[in-house]
């Protein structure tokens, strides 16, 4: 199969993370990507994905801000490539210092988190006492000439604060809210009982979503993005298995999205053996879900099939055991009882385990 050209590379330098939110997507053996690859060998894989044809280059982790000086030097090589940058960072490591290298490396675009839109709340799911220190983050970000993401992960704890994050926004003027329902990969799953909304919630967050769109047509730009458990159909997952995203992670293995090491049994390879064009049109693993010739019915007959690409391979692998099955979030798969299973029977489940940096197994 001739392998289509990618258009964005995740770059997750580094797994560590002074906070503890339990909905985190990374993986749950931390421990196991504890060696990071050095600023020499990510430069060489930020080029490499600028001859692939990339054009853009995010910043990821953990908390990406913990390597500075390599960031800022990745920044900078991807801006040498053309590459649109994007930094994704809970932000409480961005010192004005920090903001203004940042800006002067060339950094396009900062996503940067709340858990809540008050801090009671939000230390309570972050782990750590920061809220405060995002908020004061946040509005000096917003003050550089970088454009700037809000973003913030909705559950069951935080759903119904959609109109106070909004809010948080607009008083800081940032023109880009991005609003995501949990997604139970990593983290997340293992916490599922704890953090799955309500279908009364999800409902009542999309209502307010719709009237701050109306009202804020033209000043904020608000994404929205659904909860797949109470959707009739999947999200067109990364749009696609290994059509147009690769994540390369702290150790240097190369996925077609960023919760893929969920696949067990998959082998992943790494940019310390094989080049990334190479991983990228030609590995097992970037092949084996690509296009549409692995789907089984009902995906293989359905005029779904290159809207939503069977859904998320994660998550088929995650609720059915089977990477290669239609995603059980479809309401159209013979496997959908187990989604409504899991929201039935998680839906007042306490507690929850906090993401560390350690094995949870």
């Amino acid at each position: 199969m001739d392998a289509p050209k990618p258009l964005s590379i995740l770059a997750e330098l580094t797994y560590r993370c002074n906070l503890q939110c339990p909905y985190c997507y990374n993986p749950l053996d931390l421990q196991a990507y504890r060696t990071e690859l050095p600023v020499d060998v990510w430069t060489r894989v930020i080029d490499e994905a600028a001859g692939l044809g990339v054009l853009q280059a995010h910043f990821s982790g953990g908390e990406p801000t913990l390597r500075a000086d390599d960031l800022i030097a990745l920044v900078k090589a991807a801006r040498t490539r053309d590459l649109y940058t994007n930094l994704i960072t809970q932000g409480t490591f961005l010192s004005d210092d920090l903001i203004a290298r940042l800006e002067e490396a060339g950094l396009d675009h900062v996503q940067l988190s709340l858990q809540a839109s008050h801090a009671d709340l939000a230390d309570s799911i972050a782990g750590a006492t920061v809220h405060e220190k995002k908020m004061d983050a946040l509005r000096r970000v917003a003050k550089s000439g970088m454009a700037v993401t809000l973003n913030c992960v909705l559950h069951r704890a935080n759903i119904d604060d959609v109109d106070s994050i909004i809010a948080i926004a607009e008083a800081a003027g940032v023109r880009r809210v991005e609003l995501a329902n949990v997604q139970f990969y990593g983290w997340a799953l293992l916490n599922r009982g704890a953090l799955m909304p309500t279908r009364e919630q999800v409902e009542r967050a999309g209502a307010a979503v719709a009237v701050a769109r109306r009202r804020l047509a033209g000043k904020v730009e608000i994404d929205h993005v659904l909860a797949d458990y109470y959707e009739r159909f999947p999200k067109p997952c990364m749009d696609g298995w290994g059509r147009k995203f690769m994540t390369v992670a702290p150790d240097g293995r190369v996925f077609p999205c960023p919760a893929a090491p969920a696949v067990k049994g998959m082998r992943f390879e790494s940019v310390l053996e094989r080049s990334l064009a190479d991983i990228w049109g030609f590995s097992e693993s970037f092949n084996a879900y690509r296009g549409t010739g692995w789907m089984p019915e009902p995906c293989k007959s359905c005029d779904r099939r290159e809207v939503d690409w069977g859904g998320c391979r994660c998550q088929a692998f995650l609720l059915a055991g089977d990477a290669a099955l239609t995603d059980p979030a479809c309401s159209l798969s013979p496997h959908h009882r187990l989604v409504e299973t899991a929201v039935a029977a998680d839906e007042r489940t306490p507690g929850w385990t906090p993401r560390r940096m350690k094995s949870a197994l």
